[in-house]
């Protein structure tokens, strides 16, 4: 079972993942795929940490996560968007092959018996982006959010905190 979940920044994803995940099970898995990439960054994470208690089992992989044994579990992937930008940095920018990479990566994660909440960004909703790489990575995003959303069996977008239901 998949379930997309996307937004803007600071809409309620993670918050709403998380809710929903403890309705699924007691003892959900929390799959982060963010590199540290700065300290607001790092304080960032931080508070996604303090915002889980004991039920929670944190598992931390930047691209690779087929590789993780989720059968029978209950995750919540946060977030699809930093997760791409790992395959954008480590493939040099180039978005053809970020966009296979990421889509193999997803298509062997979705193999897995498991109960996948997928948090994304949308991204491309905001002010058009000043560098080409931004643009670059905003085509890359909608165009993976629309991949995934496409497999999903419910797909929810976040506003001000608020699920609006759009598949």
């Amino acid at each position: 079972m998949l379930t997309y979940i996307s937004g803007g920044q600071r809409s309620g994803k993670s918050r709403y993942a998380q809710d929903l995940a403890l309705q699924l099970s007691p003892s959900p898995v929390y799959l982060a795929t963010s590199r540290a990439w700065d300290d607001d960054h790092r304080q960032r994470i931080a508070r996604h940490v303090a915002d889980r208690d004991a039920r929670w089992t944190t598992l931390e992989e930047e691209k690779h996560l087929s590789r993780l044994d989720l059968t029978g579990r209950t995750v919540v992937l946060d977030c699809v968007t930093l997760w791409l930008t790992n395959f954008f940095a480590d493939a040099g920018y180039d978005v053809d092959t970020t966009l296979r990479q990421a889509r193999e990566e997803f298509d062997r994660l979705l193999l897995q018996d498991c109960t996948l909440l997928a948090i994304s960004n949308e991204i491309g909703m905001g002010l058009h982006a000043p560098t080409e790489a931004g643009r670059k990575f905003a085509d890359l995003q909608g165009w993976l959010n629309q991949y995934i959303a496409q497999r999903a069996d419910r797909a929810i977008f976040m506003v001000s905190g608020l699920p609006l239901v759009v598949k």
